[in-house]
């Protein structure tokens, strides 16, 4: 395990003007924290694990292991990948064809000059941590993709490095393979407690396997912190659309209460129901999870403490215990969710149909003109009170 220091990383790609991938990041890892790199392609997050590994030359910037300091661009220092004693478990695996897959996992021990009895014994304990300990004579083209996968992870891990670094391993496996080999990730680093920084543009792995979350926006760390406060408390509304909160109501203040603001030059549609938006607000965003908006037939009032707007259908697919519904509201497209228990009405959505939508006032997150979160106190006024 080792503790981690970023300073001030930035690296730029040229071009006219230069594209600045990582933009003066600094971060510190803690020994044995899991920390995941989230955001959409292009935020910088693979250009950060490829810096923090040596594969990539920033502009500036400095980054420490432990108490030993493996790029100084100032002091002229910048140690290669095999100095850096980290691990690494690429996307595509990155297994020798030729090699068997006790030799794949030996490679990093071949590098560093292991003796071979150590060797043998660290091969078969990794094989062992992820499974793989009857599959150690066969070559990659004889493994499944989860067990190939796993083979990359023993290979990461087998030389005992400080940090070990996951570039998207799961996004090349089929969702169920996905879900099991996160699994057993999770689990391992649970019993082992290493020191990693994984890299993904899933929330869900994120939030099944970080420490903490570093949401990551044009270079920069947008929002720093555990799953649960990411999920619960977005800081602004660019982490609420990237963690799920993909429904979004643009509201401004109408009369006594607020409207749900148009397309075009129509006058806003009033909602029903009560919103703990202090009052010096005029416009707010509010965002909200599909499986937060509920359905009802058309005229029906949401219930105490729902918000409810006037919708039409666009379109409703099945989902098992539950319909996933497409919705218009005001021209603003919704997704919601209907559950089917108990419930005929539901199985019959049909498109250009009238409903009424309505979501729990608690579950909306509110942000302002900036897309900066609302803080809600519960003494302040209430718009619609």
């Amino acid at each position: 395990m080792s503790h981690v220091r970023i300073e001030g990383l930035t690296k730029r790609f040229a071009g006219k003007p230069p594209a600045v991938a990582v933009d003066d990041l600094s971060l510190e890892i803690e020994p044995g924290e899991f920390v995941v790199l989230l955001g959409p392609s292009g935020c910088g997050k693979t250009t950060t694990l490829r810096c923090l590994a040596g594969l990539e030359t920033p502009d500036e910037g400095r980054i420490s292991l432990g108490e030993e300091t493996v790029l100084d661009l100032r002091g002229k220092l910048n140690l290669p990948p095999n100095k850096r004693r980290i691990g690494m478990v690429f996307q595509s695996y990155a297994l020798w064809p030729h090699m068997t897959v006790r030799r794949n996992i030996g490679y990093p021990l071949r590098a560093r000059r292991v003796a071979r009895e150590q060797s043998r014994q660290w091969i078969e304990e990794t094989a062992e941590l992820v499974d793989c300990g009857a599959l150690l004579d066969r070559y990659p083209a004889q493994l499944s993709g989860g067990q190939q996968q796993r083979v990359a992870l023993a290979r990461g891990l087998v030389a005992r490095p400080d940090l070990v670094l996951f570039d998207e391993p799961l996004s090349n496996l089929d969702a169920r393979l996905r879900d099991q080999v996160r699994a057993q990730l999770h689990e391992l680093h649970t019993r082992l407690g290493f020191t990693a920084v994984f890299v993904t543009h899933d929330q869900s792995e994120a939030l099944a396997l970080g420490s903490r979350l570093a949401i990551m926006r044009a270079g920069r760390i947008e929002q720093l912190d555990t799953p649960q406060t990411v999920f619960e408390a977005p800081a602004t509304e660019y982490v609420a659309g990237f963690i799920g909160m993909s429904n979004r109501l643009p509201l401004r203040r109408h009369g006594d209460g607020w409207g749900l603001s148009p397309q075009g030059d129509e006058p806003p549609q009033d909602i029903a129901g009560e919103l703990p938006v202090p009052r010096p607000y005029d416009e707010i965003a509010v965002r909200l999870r599909p499986d937060d908006v509920q359905l009802a037939p058309a005229g029906q009032k949401p219930p105490a403490g729902g918000v409810g707007l006037a919708a039409q259908v666009v379109d409703a697919q099945f989902g098992g215990r539950h319909m996933d519904v497409t919705i218009s509201v005001a021209c603003n497209r919704l997704q919601a969710r209907a559950a089917l228990t108990g419930s005929q009405w539901a199985r019959n959505l049909a498109p250009a149909q009238q409903v009424t939508a309505w979501f729990p006032a608690e579950a909306a997150i509110c942000y302002d003109s900036g897309g900066v979160r609302v803080e809600v106190h519960p003494t302040a006024t209430t718009v619609g009170a």
